[in-house]
């Protein structure tokens, strides 16, 4: 239901992405269906350093589910000293470029706040 990949252009020494399989645009699209975590599922490893929910379920959310990915992955790649789940940009004025909907996940140092 979720890939997770590692950011191309990461800003802390972890920096994950993780997005439902099922496409959504943008958090504002998010609907009644999306809203229910998946039951069960574990978190594998894909190909490099890509990993995925599994199993698929059809009839639970793909974002929903996102939100238990961020945290297992997070306790998986050892930041269990904090982590930030980034801001989610939401249409042209929220300065959206990727047009599918995604959590950053940054830990592995200190972070500052206000980011960036």
């Amino acid at each position: 239901q979720c890939l997770v990949f590692c950011d191309v252009v990461p800003q802390a020494p972890i920096h994950f992405l993780v997005i439902p399989k099922r496409p959504i645009p943008r958090i504002s699209r998010v609907g009644p269906q999306d809203a229910e975590v998946s039951p069960g599922g574990s978190l594998g490893r894909g190909g490099g350093d890509m990993h995925s929910a599994d199993p698929p379920t059809p009839s639970s959310s793909s974002w929903g589910t996102c939100w238990l990915v961020a945290a297992r992955t997070a306790q998986a790649e050892g930041l269990a000293d904090g982590y930030r789940l980034a801001v989610i940009n939401n249409g042209n004025h929220g300065t959206q470029s990727i047009y599918h909907l995604h959590l950053h996940v940054l830990g592995g140092q200190q972070l500052g706040w206000p980011p960036g």
